[in-house]
C-alpha cells in the first residue's frame, strides 16, 4: 500500500509536494475505524482520498507524475527527465533541470519501503531504496547508486559488481537500477517492482492503444466474477446480472434487469444510458481495490460518481477488509464531507493564475476548520481552502 507520494519539477508542478495516504494519529482515528487498514507495525495506511480542484488546475498532471514514474519502471529504456515534463519555469534559469520522485510502500512481510529516483536530461542522478521494520526503525540502505562529479557512478549494494557490468556509463545505465536488482533476484528489488508494476494503477483519459487491449483483457475476467456484478449494480439495483460479450465488451454486453414484479428485462450496454456506460468499466477498478488488493488513482471520476453513488463506492470500499486504496480527482464539491472522510483524505489542487505553477495541499493544513463543520463546501466556495477557478 502507498503510504506516502513525495515529487517535484513536474508538467504544472514546480516545487516539493508530498501526497500522504497514512491516517493521523490520535482521536481523529477512532471515528472513522473502516477508513483504514491497521497493521503490526505502526503504520495505518487509508483505504480511500479525494483530490479536488478546478479545471486545468493540474490534478490529471498530479496523476500523470505516478504514471510516469511507473512507466519507468516498465520501460528498458535510458531514464532521464523528458522537456514535455518538466516545468517551464524551472527551466529557464537552469540548463538542466532535476526532477525527484519519492515512495514509501507498505508491503507484504510486512515491511516498510522507501524508494527515491532524482534525475535529468542525462540521466540518474540518483536512485536509492531503504527499508525499515516499522514506523519507527532506523532505516537501512538496501542500495545506493550516485552520479559522482567525473561523471561516473557510486555505487553501494552486495550486487555492486555485478550492477556494475550491467551499465553502460556513457548511457548512464539503461533503465532503473531497482529493476536490474529484481531480474537479479534480490527480494526487496523485486517486492518493490511488483507493486509498482502490478498493483499500482494510474487511469488517466486517452490512454493508449496497448493499454486499452491490456486493460481488455484483465476486464474480461473480473467481469465474470459474480463479484464484480455486487459492484457493478450500486449504479442501479435493478440490474441482477450481465451478458459479457468477450469481442466487444464494452458495447455488446447486455445487462440484465429485474423490475418490482419479476420480470426480467434486458438491453445492450451501448443503448444504456451514460452514466451506466461509464460505471460499467469503473467498476472493474473498485473490484481491483477491495478483491485484488491494488492501488488505483482514478482521474475525472465525477462524471461517473454522482455524490450518491460516491457515497456507495466509499462506504462498499471502507466496508471491505482489503489492503487496496482509490484516489479520485473530482471537481464536485459535495464529495467534501467530513461525514465519509477524515481531513487528511480530503486533498487539494490549485494553479496561481499568475505563475500558472500548481500547489497541492490536504484539508488537514487548515486547523481552522474542525470536524464539527459538516459544509466543508461553503469554504471551498468561498475561496479559504482554494482550488476553485479565478476570473
Amino acid at each position: 500500500m502507498l503510504i506516502r507520494y513525495r515529487f517535484n519539477n513536474f508538467c504544472s508542478f514546480l516545487g516539493d509536494y508530498e501526497f500522504s495516504m497514512e491516517a493521523p494519529r490520535g482521536k481523529v482515528k477512532k471515528r472513522y475505524p473502516d477508513n483504514y487498514v491497521a497493521d503490526d507495525l505502526g503504520m495505518n495506511p487509508l483505504k480511500t482520498a479525494v483530490v479536488v480542484g478546478e479545471n486545468a488546475g493540474g490534478k490529471s498532471n498530479f496523476m500523470a507524475s505516478l504514471k510516469y514514474l511507473k512507466s519507468l519502471f516498465s520501460d528498458n529504456d535510458m531514464v532521464r527527465s523528458f522537456i514535455p515534463y518538466v516545468n517551464a519555469s524551472s527551466r529557464e534559469n537552469n540548463e538542466n533541470p532535476v526532477q525527484f520522485f519519492e515512495m514509501e510502500l507498505l508491503l507484504k512481510g510486512p515491511k516498510i519501503y522507501r524508494y527515491i529516483l532524482e534525475i535529468d536530461a542525462t540521466g540518474i542522478i540518483c536512485e536509492e531504496l531503504y527499508f525499515r521494520k516499522n514506523r519507527s526503525g532506523v532505516e537501512k540502505n538496501l542500495f545506493s547508486f550516485k552520479r559522482n562529479k567525473a561523471g561516473g557512478y557510486d555505487i553501494s549494494s552486495d550486487e555492486k559488481n555485478r550492477l556494475a557490468s550491467l551499465i553502460d556509463s556513457k548511457q548512464r545505465g539503461i533503465g532503473l537500477i531497482i529493476t536490474k536488482l529484481a531480474i537479479l533476484g534480490d527480494e526487496n528489488a523485486l517486492a518493490v517492482t511488483e507493486w509498482v508494476n502490478d498493483s499500482l494503477s494510474v487511469e488517466l483519459p486517452g490512454s493508449s492503444e496497448q493499454d486499452a487491449l491490456r486493460k481488455r483483457s484483465t476486464d474480461l475476467e473480473i467481469m465474470k466474477d459474480s463479484r464484480y456484478v455486487e459492484i457493478f449494480r450500486m449504479v442501479d439495483y435493478s440490474i441482477c446480472g450481465v451478458q459479457i460479450d468477450e469481442e466487444k465488451p464494452y458495447s455488446k454486453t447486455v445487462i440484465i434487469r429485474r423490475d418490482k414484479d419479476g420480470r426480467i428485462m434486458k438491453r445492450e450496454l451501448s443503448m444504456d444510458s451514460a452514466g451506466v456506460r461509464e460505471f460499467f468499466k469503473w467498476a472493474v477498478q473498485i473490484f481491483q481495490v477491495v478483491y485484488e488488493n491494488k492501488t488505483v488513482f482514478a482521474d475525472e471520476m465525477d462524471r461517473v460518481l454522482n455524490p450518491i453513488l460516491s457515497d456507495r463506492v466509499i462506504a462498499f470500499i471502507n466496508g471491505k477488509r482489503h489492503h487496496g486504496q482509490f484516489i479520485f480527482s473530482t471537481h464536485n464539491v459535495l464529495h467534501l464531507n467530513l461525514a465519509t472522510y477524515m481531513k487528511e483524505q480530503i486533498y487539494f489542487i490549485t494553479k496561481d493564475k499568475d505563475t500558472l505553477i500548481s500547489d497541492l495541499y490536504s484539508l488537514a493544513d487548515f486547523p481552522e476548520v474542525r470536524y464539527e463543520n459538516t459544509k466543508i463546501y461553503e469554504f471551498y466556495m468561498k475561496g479559504i481552502l482554494g482550488g476553485t477557478a479565478y476570473e
